[in-house]
């Protein structure tokens, strides 16, 4: 069963990157890892950390006297929300407009065009 749709942000969003990349992990690790790369202080990510907590995208656990953070929400069905979403709200729910404007707006590669003949090719043997 799929989980509810829980919105994101783009800054939460690398917050969860790092940890879907390791959980758990505490809230000074979470800031190490994202205070170099954000130049983000350390209250803005735990603000950011509070209200993943709050949107139930993350969960805590007391170890001691810290906490230990995990995602809540798996990183696939993040990006299934949130391309259903795009999809939805971009191209009318349709994948082949998305497509189109690839191709007419980015330059797909060789190795891009193989890989979607071969997804193609996947679906029509699935039956979808």
């Amino acid at each position: 069963m799929p989980q509810p749709h829980i919105a994101v942000t783009e800054a939460e969003s690398r917050v969860m990157d790092v940890l879907w990349s390791r959980a758990p992990q505490t809230s000074e690790e979470i800031i190490a890892a994202l205070s170099p790369s954000t130049g983000w202080h350390e209250k803005t990510i735990r603000t950011l950390l509070n209200r993943l907590l709050g949107k139930g995208a993350v969960t805590a656990v007391k170890d001691g006297r810290r906490y230990l953070y995990s995602p809540g929400l798996q990183r696939s069905d993040w990006q299934r929300q949130e391309s259903r979403s795009l999809l939805d709200r971009v191209f009318g729910g349709k994948v082949a407009p998305l497509l189109a404007h690839f191709s007419q707006h980015e330059k797909l590669t060789p190795k891009d065009l193989d890989e979607l003949r071969k997804l193609i090719d996947n679906i029509e043997q699935q039956g979808r």
